[in-house]
């Protein structure tokens, strides 16, 4: 079981949360669908829940902090110093939309734009490290940036996180792996096809050890599929929009996998 008891190289995605109108709901939803349980942080963090995988965590789901604010999923970076990294956000083309503040006990945070104006979190760790499970049924499995623009894309995150790039074969040509000291770290590229009213962003996808069976509770639980169920070279994939409106990704093992097991 792949987990982590440090706080992750800067630049890695290292955690990701949701920001939806009603926490429960969505908290139902999402254990019926990846088999979260939850922690509830309490009054003073805002009832923020805290998703669990095998006792660590995994995700984390949230009230919108205004009237009107949509939700979605939030894929944040990590930091050893999230205030110069809001100087190169500023300084690379990006906007900073909330700037550098402590979570007593836990970090620090800030939100920001990219160039393309893909929305992603910084998370510089001060005893909560971010993802404390990855790669397992239950969790965060991959991250990856879908621009508009992907060369201005690529050059803002390599000067703000030191980014180097891979093509990966099979893939569109616009689209790569981004490295983090020479280690695989996530994806980026274009928009891979979505529709042209579809703003650039970041897509966390998350582990299950049935893919079928989670697009179905998840079509239960009032989500929209985005993009069918398919196998791929990196195994079996959907898309899926929940019923309050953010997207996500599944992934699991391919179809002929699952029948050999």
């Amino acid at each position: 079981m792949p987990t982590r008891d440090a706080p992750w190289p800067p630049g890695t995605p290292c955690w990701v949360d949701l920001a939806v109108p009603d926490v429960s709901a969505a908290t139902d939803f999402y254990r019926s669908v990846i088999g979260w349980s939850f922690v509830d942080t309490g009054e003073e963090f805002g009832h923020y829940h805290v998703a669990r995988t095998n006792d660590r965590a995994a995700a984390a789901i949230g009230p919108v902090q205004q009237e009107g604010q949509p939700s979605a999923w939030t894929v944040y970076l990590a930091t050893d110093d999230a205030d110069a990294t809001a100087k190169q956000i500023a300084a690379n083309g990006g906007t900073v939309l909330v700037e550098p503040f402590d979570i007593p006990g836990n970090g620090r945070m800030l939100v920001a734009f990219d160039t393309c104006g893909g929305v992603f979190g910084v998370w510089q760790a001060a005893g909560q490290n971010g993802v404390e499970i990855y790669n397992e049924p239950g969790s965060l499995v991959w991250t990856d940036a879908r621009l508009t623009d992907p060369e201005a894309g690529t050059r803002f995150y390599a000067a703000v996180f030191g980014y180097t790039f891979q093509p990966v074969p099979g893939a569109p040509d616009d689209y790569g792996t981004f490295q983090v000291d020479g280690e695989v770290a996530g994806g980026i590229g274009g928009m891979m096809g979505g529709p042209p009213d579809v703003p650039a962003h970041w897509l966390a996808y998350f582990a299950v050890a049935d893919v079928d069976a989670a697009v179905d509770a998840a079509e239960r639980g009032g989500a929209t599929v985005a993009m069918r169920q398919q196998d791929s070279a990196f195994g079996r994939m959907s898309i899926l929009v929940d019923p309050f409106g953010a997207t996500f990704a599944l992934n699991g093992p391919n179809s002929q996998e699952q029948q050999s097991g």
